[in-house]
């Protein structure tokens, strides 16, 4: 995913040193060449081996290296870097950042460094909430650098509040989100709908199926990665949504309905990859449904629900695309071909669950994408492969 880029990782003098090493890594095996300087404090919490070790890069510490005379290192990190992240960043380095301060090889670094450039606070609560630091904090934003926020809980000092280093998956999503796709869907609006829905039959059961929703999360999440400002709307399942998205959860056909809807007039482009019940309860009892004495057989009235990707291929307007997903056991094809042309859909994107690798709780998809005068079948892929795919075929349609 991050093959071809190199990230700098600005370690400072901060006990949350430690979680360092493990983003690092996680990064190494994402294909980044990582390069990493430390402050002189720093050192007094981790060692350079560590990081050495790992990312098979010298760890920088000093501006003037006799030992390495071929480059001028702070200049040329900085031209490498495709980002950089200062982590944890203590009071000291984001003053010296805010006041154009370079009297390191990390603060040189961030001086000469053209490329995005984001710091997350790890301190003291009293540190982190002082007006000089959050001054700082807010120059370095309007310059244009993230600054990600700490988290709050039990400080190594002792105290209690703001502060802490976020988890290293927060900082990694961090990175990923800024340079692990070309921004092709920037300004887009995006809905994404995903999971299965629930249709209560009492307090107690409920009507759904087998979707576990990491289609659908994949999808939002490849869109997200790519600039969208995207909306996801999920019914339940196991995983966590995706970072950086508008998350919405549902439960029902009716309130996804609702929810989608709600989202859909200020909306580019909708991907439907929910399964959504075609018939839920034609009355929910208030009152748990019990087994009848005489062993006979229970039988359910059902009512029809809302056929969504019909009501967004009715109410969409020109320039809006309508993708929708059919799940299929037998004639693939030409079933969702006819889904594309009842449903008024831009694209289906079609698969059977029968092929091996595709279907529900899988980690991979094999899609079939077909427009009104294209079909194009894909591969077996990774879910999030396959959401890419899908995303440059819709972006073709605009």
């Amino acid at each position: 995913m991050l093959t071809g880029k190199t990230v700098v990782l600005g370690v400072t003098g901060s006990i949350s040193a430690y979680k360092i090493p493990n983003l690092a890594s996680a990064l190494v095996k994402l294909n980044a060449n990582v390069e990493v300087i430390m402050t002189k404090n720093a050192e007094n919490f981790i060692t350079a081996t560590a990081f050495e070790t790992l990312t098979k890069n010298r760890c920088l510490t000093e501006t003037f290296d006799r030992a390495d005379v071929s480059e001028v290192k702070h200049i040329a990190v900085a031209q490498r870097a495709d980002i950089i992240l200062v982590a944890p960043a203590s009071a000291n380095i984001i003053a010296k950042a805010a006041h154009g301060i370079a009297d390191d090889m990390l603060s040189t670094t961030l001086l000469a460094a053209k490329c995005p450039v984001m710091f997350a606070p790890a301190m003291n609560v009293n540190m982190f909430t002082h007006p000089a630091v959050q001054d700082n904090l807010k120059i370095l934003e309007n310059r244009g650098a993230t600054v990600i926020q700490p988290d709050s809980g039990h400080l190594a000092c002792g105290d209690t509040g703001a502060g802490k280093l976020p988890p290293e998956k927060t900082l990694l999503d961090y990175i990923l989100k800024e340079i692990a796709a070309k921004k092709d869907m920037a300004g887009k609006k995006v809905l994404v709908t995903a999971g299965p829905t629930r249709e209560s039959l009492d307090p107690v059961r409920f009507i759904t199926n087998h979707s576990t929703g990491k289609m659908g999360y994949a999808v939002a999440r490849q869109a997200m990665l790519r600039g969208a400002d995207v909306t996801l709307i999920s019914g339940p399942v196991d995983i966590a949504p995706p970072p950086f998205v508008k998350f919405v959860p549902v439960q029902s056909a009716q309130e996804l309905f609702e929810a989608v809807k709600n989202s859909f007039e200020e909306t580019d482009c909708v991907v439907m990859t929910a399964a959504v019940a075609d018939y839920t309860p034609a009355e929910t009892k208030r009152e748990k449904i019990k087994k009848s004495d005489d062993g006979s057989d229970l039988t359910l009235s059902l009512k029809r629900t809302t056929d969504i990707l019909q009501w967004l291929g009715s109410n969409k307007r020109k320039g809006q695309l309508v993708c929708g997903f059919s799940m299929e056991t037998e004639n693939v094809l030409e079933n969702s071909r006819k889904k594309l042309l009842k449903k008024n859909a831009d694209m289906i994107a079609a698969n059977s669950i029968k092929d091996e690798g595709s279907g529900f709780g899988t980690d991979t998809n094999r899609l079939t994408l077909i427009t009104g005068d294209n079909v194009t079948d894909l591969p077996l892929l990774s879910k999030e492969s396959a959401a890419d795919r899908l995303w440059d075929a819709l972006m073709k349609i605009q």
